[in-house]
Order: C-alpha cells, then sequence, then structure tokens
C-alpha cells in the first residue's frame, strides 16, 4: 500500500510539474532552480490534498458534532488565510529564499563538528528499512522533539509572546493549527528540519510524516466534540484532548500564568505527556483563548492580540520586545 501510494503521488507530482510548474519557471528565467522546483510541487500537491480532505471530511464532522456554535467568522476566515499560506507552500517558499542557505551552512557546520548523520532506518537491516516501519519510527522520533518543542514555547516567556497567538483563537476550528505567528514557525520548523537530516530522514519520508502530521493537528483543532475513549484518547491526541489545552485558564497557564504549567502537549502522541505527567485526561469541553484576553491588566483593559493577520504579526513583536 506504502509503495502503491507512492507511486500515485509522484506520478501526480510529475504530471503538475511538467503541465505547470515546470513552464511557469522557465518563463519566468528561473530554468536553474527546476529541482527545487520539482520540490515544491510536492508540497504543493500535498497542501491541496490535506484541503479537500478538511472540506470533505473535518468540515462536515464540525458541523455534525460541533462543541459550540461560530459566533466569530472573521476570525476564522483569518485561520484560514494562514492555513492556505502553510499548507499551498507560500510559508515554505519564502523560508526557501530567504533562509535557506543558513539552513545549508548549519547542518554542514553540524557535520564539520561531528554530528554526522544517523540513519535510523539502517539499524535493523530488513525490519527498519521496510517503508511503513521506518515512517513509524520517523513520526515517533519528531513527535517526542515536537512534544519538547511545544513545552519550550509554554515555559520561556520570549516564546510564550509568539506562541501566544495561537493560542489566542478563541473561536477554534480546524483552520486553527497553522494560525502562528511566522517567527514562532521558523524557529519550529528550523528545529524539526535540524533533527530530520541528523536522524536521517528521506525527502519524502519527511514531506509524508509532516503531511500526516498537519491533517492530524487539524482534526485536533476542529470545533469537533469527540473523544477517543478511555484506551484511544490515550493512543492518539484527539479534539477533546487538545481542546484542553487551549483551556482558558487550564491547558496552558495552570499555575496563573500562561508560560507556567499547563497539560496536553503532545502533538500526535499523548505517550508523552502520560510519561512526563502533564497529561489531563477530564472529559470536558471548556472555552478557549487565554486569560488576558478576558481579564483586565494593569491598564484596566484585557489584553488585544490582534484582529487582522498583520495586526497579530506587529502584536506579537511587540510582545516580544516588551511593548505591548
Amino acid at each position: 500500500m506504502i509503495d502503491w501510494l507512492t507511486d500515485v503521488f509522484s506520478a501526480m507530482q510529475g504530471w503538475l510539474f511538467e503541465t505547470a510548474v515546470q513552464p511557469l519557471v522557465y518563463a519566468i528565467g528561473l530554468g536553474g532552480w527546476a529541482e527545487d522546483a520539482f520540490d515544491a510541487t510536492g508540497w504543493l500537491l500535498v497542501g491541496v490534498v490535506q484541503i479537500l480532505v478538511l472540506l470533505a471530511v473535518i468540515g462536515p464532522l464540525q458541523r455534525w458534532r460541533a462543541v459550540e456554535p461560530v459566533t466569530d467568522r472573521r476570525a476564522i476566515r483569518i485561520d484560514v488565510l494562514y492555513t492556505l499560506i502553510h499548507r499551498l507552500g507560500l510559508f515554505r517558499l519564502a523560508l526557501f529564499f530567504t533562509l535557506q542557505p543558513l539552513f545549508d551552512d548549519l547542518l554542514g557546520s553540524l557535520r564539520m563538528a561531528g554530528w554526522g548523520t544517523f540513519h535510523l532506518d539502517e539499524v535493523w537491516p530488513g525490519v527498519t528499512d521496510v517503508p511503513w516501519v521506518a515512517f513509524a519510527i520517523y513520526l515517533v522520533v519528531l513527535d517526542f522533539v515536537g512534544y519538547w518543542i511545544h513545552r519550550g514555547q509554554h515555559h520561556f516567556n520570549a516564546w510564550w509572546s509568539l506562541h501566544s497567538l495561537h493560542h489566542s483563537q478563541r473561536q477554534m476550528t480546524m483552520w486553527s493549527d497553522d494560525r502562528n505567528h511566522l517567527l514562532d514557525d521558523v524557529i519550529h520548523d528550523t528545529l524539526i528540519v535540524i533533527v530530520a537530516q541528523l536522524i536521517g530522514v528521506a525527502p519524502g519520508q519527511f514531506i509524508a510524516v509532516v503531511a500526516f502530521t498537519q491533517l492530524s493537528e487539524s482534526l485536533q483543532h476542529a470545533n469537533l466534540r469527540l473523544s477517543f475513549g478511555a484506551i484511544g484518547e490515550r493512543l492518539w491526541v484527539s479534539p477533546r484532548f487538545h481542546r484542553l489545552h487551549h483551556s482558558i485558564g487550564l491547558g496552558h497557564e495552570s499555575h496563573g500564568k500562561s508560560t507556567l504549567g499547563g497539560h496536553n502537549f503532545g502533538v500526535l502522541l499523548p505517550w508523552w505527556d502520560m510519561l512526563f505527567r502533564t497529561a489531563n485526561f477530564e472529559n470536558r469541553y471548556d472555552p478557549t483563548g487565554i486569560r488576558d484576553q478576558v481579564e483586565p491588566g494593569a491598564d484596566g483593559r484585557p489584553r488585544d492580540y490582534g484582529q487582522g493577520f498583520w495586526s497579530q504579526q506587529w502584536l506579537g513583536l511587540k510582545r516580544l520586545f516588551g511593548r505591548a
């Protein structure tokens, strides 16, 4: 099945590249970047498939068992914009033209320092190099890294000043996963890419891991009253489990401060929360957001996280430098 899906995806990627992307690349004088454009076509195709799944599967589920009525459609439209920017490859395209040389230099420096690539899929020949086994291994390892990145986003004040934008959505839906400050995404993606390079994740496997993770995260953020049961909740992060992480005063600010404590930091697997005692399996669906959005601050007003894309990005930078 893995091989068949890979063949189908490769055929679609080749067709899309030859019929649309390649002619465009040569038309604008970037023929020397054709190989990179082919890789970008893969990300674009994955994004289109993800959006179709959101519309055809997760959207109807939200309408079937919504946690709360939709009252702020403007906030959701901004989240849709974030989703399109990330899933259709626009964010990765910007990274390619701005930060790719830095990534290459950094990875080169790590290898020069003796941090060569350790191929996890070669640990047990005949077993770990089976495609689906390698995929599962990479998924678990990168999810473990993702858990600690997520803990860092909530523990360090500077990082929280950026990540808090993600939690400021009080109308959480399937579009909310990509609602992040762009600098927060740069930090997160840089760490994930470095680890993926060091453990030898092949480009095709990396795209598959990212796509699978993103779809699961879209389901987790859905406005959906759904748990996976007593056993399932301990095997995979559900919408109920993750919504509690977004709950005001409980999921990410348990000790009265937004950067301390909290629950349910797992990205895909609740195992890490269970292992490090941050899991909360209460069967509840609380309002989402941040405490300082609903409680007045020193100036007597709740904190504003911005209504539009650019205001949200700007206010995130102001929080980072202590001016908001």
